[in-house]
């Protein structure tokens, strides 16, 4: 009887301890260590968010890594990089500004984009239409995403072109003037407002503050062009992201509302978040302290069982 009765302890107690692993809730780790370095390591800017109006922070460590903290339905500051992207003048854009951290036990690095990321060709550089580089690829992309593509008639009119003219024609004169407003320093300076990743999927998140309604920001740089942007079109900066030996350039065309309003006077450029995310490594699983003690005590059981066989032995 006595023996029928620890088989029946150690019987419930195991079943508790595999019930409480297999109902840990996934968790969702952050960004840690977070450090800004690259080639222009010192052309960053911290934001963080009083009520909707945006607040300039201190080049701190701890200020980067305070404004990272948040998610898609509740995002929070935003550390820029490569801030000096928008502010005219000569602008180097050979140099980066990156963004270093831990998450999920690995390295990960966020950085802004280059000319050599943009115009990059199996032969060399280019920064003409038609070539084979991400510049081209990203940017038919934006043309289609602003409306461009489908008020392609009117856009003749407007130009004084014959109807017959090939879309090629306008998407190519539309990259040229994209591409002399400085469009792709613009779109390469990403403020990041969060990485997260999924315990259990290993998926890393990462939040892209920006326009909600992006007509706004360029209708009145684009020319003929500016006229026919699709009200309400939506496209964000790209990062580029290294992790786990891999290099991605990551961008979306579609945003939801963040409730954020202002950074520092320069209009609505946060009212937008664009969650961009890579598959990442599943971080190495971690048993919480409850189900830890519950392990003990099935342990703890089976040495007490043992002795009790010695004992009448």
């Amino acid at each position: 009887m006595k023996t029928t009765f620890h088989k029946l302890v150690i019987g419930a107690s195991m079943a508790i301890g595999v019930s409480a692993l297999a109902t840990v809730p996934a968790q969702a780790g952050t960004l840690t260590g977070a450090s800004i370095g690259g080639t222009a390591a010192s052309d960053y800017l911290i934001y963080d968010f009083q009520g909707n109006s945006a607040k300039v922070l201190d080049k701190t460590s701890a200020n980067v890594q305070k404004v990272l903290d948040g998610n898609a339905a509740n995002p929070t500051g935003n550390v820029e990089l490569r801030a000096s992207s928008e502010q005219g003048g000569v602008f180097d854009f050979t140099k980066n500004t990156t963004l270093t951290g831990q998450i999920g036990g690995k390295s990960i690095t966020l950085s802004s984009m280059t000319a050599t990321d943009w115009f990059s060709t199996a032969s060399g550089s280019s920064t003409s239409y038609g070539a084979n580089n991400f510049a081209n690829t990203w940017f038919n992309e934006f043309y289609n995403a602003a409306g461009l593509a489908t008020n392609e008639s009117a856009i003749k009119l407007a130009l004084n072109l014959p109807n017959f003219t090939p879309s090629w024609v306008l998407r190519q004169q539309a990259f040229n003037a994209f591409f002399n407003i400085g469009g792709f320093q613009r779109s390469s300076d990403p403020n990041i407002s969060y990485v997260n990743q999924n315990d259990t999927t290993g998926e890393i998140k990462i939040g892209l503050a920006g326009h909600l309604n992006l007509k706004d920001y360029y209708a009145p740089l684009l020319g003929n062009f500016g006229n026919f942007l699709k009200n309400g079109f939506q496209a964000s900066e790209v990062v580029k992201v290294t992790y786990n030996n891999k290099t991605d350039f990551l961008y979306s065309f579609s945003a939801t509302a963040s409730g954020l309003t202002n950074i520092s006077g320069q209009g609505a450029d946060a009212n937008g978040n664009y969650e961009v995310s890579i598959k990442g490594v599943p971080p190495a699983a971690v048993p919480e302290p409850s189900v830890m003690l519950g392990l003990l005590g099935i342990a703890g059981l089976f040495a007490t069982q043992h002795k009790l066989k010695k004992a009448s032995i």
